[in-house]
């Protein structure tokens, strides 16, 4: 099993990649959220466990798929 396939940015699927990206930009917006608006919305904690919920779906689809499972590629 290839656990670099958790972490390596090359490696990383597009669920992984969106969750990654989405845990970033939700960060920022926590960060301007608090030091330039003073209060965050109601809720706005449940996005770290979306995006972390999302990160293992495609973790595991990741690391327990078929190597040859890819959509995008018909013969």
């Amino acid at each position: 099993m290839d656990f670099s396939k958790l972490y390596r940015p090359s490696a990383l699927n597009s669920y992984q990649f969106i969750a990654f990206t989405g845990l970033i930009m939700s960060g920022a917006a926590h960060l301007i959220l608090l030091y330039f608006v003073h209060r965050l919305p109601e809720g706005f904690s449940w996005l770290y466990l979306c995006w972390a919920g999302l990160y293992l779906v495609g973790s595991l689809m990741n690391l327990f798929g078929k190597p040859s499972e890819d959509p995008h590629h018909h013969h």
